[in-house]
């Protein structure tokens, strides 16, 4: 070691630079040492922590110490097949953190090598393809996070990948909040152990009743639904029954009509049975018709007697023609007497 010392000094006193080549041959760092480059590590915490970057792609050398690695303002826009694991081995991540990246492609089998994952956040970032098999083997993973993560015609591949996510048994909490969503069938969310759904902020107008059956087979899952347009007519009728007689919905108070304009604002707790009653709803429409089917039938009535009385209701039109001529004849008789001047010069 002396000797190798000994080298360096002289090596420097002369070549700087060839001295820090030297010095790298000849006392490699560590792996468990190591950082990337543009990160900064925490060791004692397990952290690995890179943001603002240029990387297109995700680093390679991730410490093997690190349980938590947080990536954030990067250019990636694609997860790429085995992004975390290229060689196929296992990395003892617990949290990755991927929000505010562009990501905008999640190809399959992106997360392969993360099987003690317990926390994903895809959050703000702009999913526009996610692959079948995107999440695969994940088996461990407990929290999903897709806030504000989802363009609108990517809903449907988001659904294909969690309802074919066979590992994802273990997952508790899935958030996919400000994501414009219109619907989400739970029946097709095979995951017997999830625990919280937070839908918040979306463009759900109603929950059918499909869904509704399902939140009644999940006694234990308790799903977010504020800042929602609901449409407060006969198709909410299942849900509201199910949001009086249920403690799933924890911010069931917040929940209000936004359709239709009469019932703009008021919250859905605050609605009468009968205006979201389907019976009373359809009673009214069947009053409807039938109300026009008699007036109808009196129209046609009438127009039956006016047919079959055709004859005397002429002669009654003739007789109140004559009746009126012979009115008129008089009137203009009288008026040629007050108006003869001869009849005035005898009057003098």
């Amino acid at each position: 070691m002396g000797g190798r010392l000994w080298i360096l000094y002289t090596v420097f006193l002369n070549q700087p630079l060839v001295c820090l080549a030297v010095a790298v041959l000849f006392f490699p760092v560590k792996a468990d040492e190591y950082c990337p480059p543009s990160c900064l590590c925490a060791r004692e915490s397990g952290t690995v922590t890179c943001r603002d970057g240029e990387d297109t792609e995700m680093p390679g050398d991730i410490p093997e110490w690190a349980s938590t690695f947080i990536l954030r303002g990067n250019n990636m826009t694609t997860l790429q097949r085995g992004a975390f694991s290229p060689n196929g081995t296992e990395r003892p991540l617990v949290t990755l953190s991927l929000s505010h990246n562009g990501i905008r492609v999640i190809e399959p089998y992106a997360f392969q090598g993360l099987c003690h994952l317990h926390l994903l956040d895809l959050s703000h970032n702009r999913l526009v393809s996610i692959s079948p098999g995107s999440f695969y083997g994940l088996l461990a993973l407990r929290s999903l996070n897709f806030n504000q993560s989802i363009v609108p015609h990517a809903a449907a591949q988001l659904l294909n990948a969690l309802s074919g996510a066979e590992h994802l048994r273990s997952l508790h909490r899935l958030d996919l909040a400000g994501n414009h969503l219109k619907s989400v069938p739970l029946m097709r969310l095979d995951m017997s152990n999830l625990h919280t759904l937070v839908l918040t902020n979306n463009s759900i107008e109603t929950i059918g009743r499909d869904n509704v059956a399902s939140l009644y087979q999940r006694k234990r899952m308790r799903i977010y639904l504020s800042l929602n347009p609901f449409r407060c007519n006969c198709e909410l009728e299942a849900f509201y029954y199910w949001l009086r007689n249920s403690s799933q919905c924890p911010d069931s108070g917040s929940l209000v009509c936004s359709e239709p304009e009469a019932r703009r604002g008021v919250p859905l707790g605050n609605l009468r049975e009968e205006e979201v009653d389907c019976a009373n709803e359809n009673l009214e429409a069947v009053s409807y018709v039938f109300l026009g089917l008699v007036l109808a039938l009196i129209g046609v009535v009438f127009l039956m007697v006016l047919y079959l009385n055709r004859g005397g209701i002429k002669r009654w039109l003739n007789n109140i023609r004559e009746a009126c001529r012979d009115q008129m004849e008089v009137y203009h008789y009288r008026y040629e007497q007050d108006s003869d001047p001869r009849l005035a010069n005898v009057a003098v």
